[in-house]
């Protein structure tokens, strides 16, 4: 009877073992994830911050275009 016991205990111990390899290369996993995650967000970040550059430098240029064009409006009513 013990020797049964023993069995059981025996493969109740294999089972958590085995469980805990499992979960142990899961984790791996999900930190390769979150690291390549996490490197997205750099580059997005990145990305955004490249962008939000370029529009600052469109909406200048944009407010440059504006007032030449009001300049040469305001010599065209000057002519008329």
């Amino acid at each position: 009877m013990s020797f049964e016991v023993f069995e059981k205990l025996e493969a109740k111990v294999q089972q958590a073992i085995d469980t805990i390899a499992l979960l142990q290369m899961e984790i791996e996993e999900l930190k390769e994830k979150n690291a390549a995650l996490e490197q997205e967000v750099q580059n997005v970040a990145g990305n955004r911050d490249a962008l939000v550059r370029e529009n600052e430098q469109l909406q200048q240029e944009h407010g440059i275009w504006q007032e030449r064009l009001r300049a040469l409006l305001g010599k065209m009513e000057d002519v008329q």
